[in-house]
């Protein structure tokens, strides 16, 4: 689950690095990189949350 974690904060950083490039010359598309790193974003907290109730189960 951990693995799982970094990966999607990995590709929030992608994202929002490419969102940012793109801001200007197609909105739009900037937009929706934004909408979809959210999404991870969110899915990364629920991973966080499952880790760390499965680490206070050990």
């Amino acid at each position: 689950m951990t693995g799982s974690l970094h990966i999607h904060n990995f590709y929030i950083g992608k994202l929002k690095a490419k969102q940012e490039e793109l801001f200007d010359s197609d909105p739009d598309l900037a937009t929706l990189l934004d909408n979809v790193a959210a999404i991870l974003s969110e899915h990364a907290v629920s991973l966080a949350e499952d880790i760390a109730d499965m680490e206070d189960d050990d």
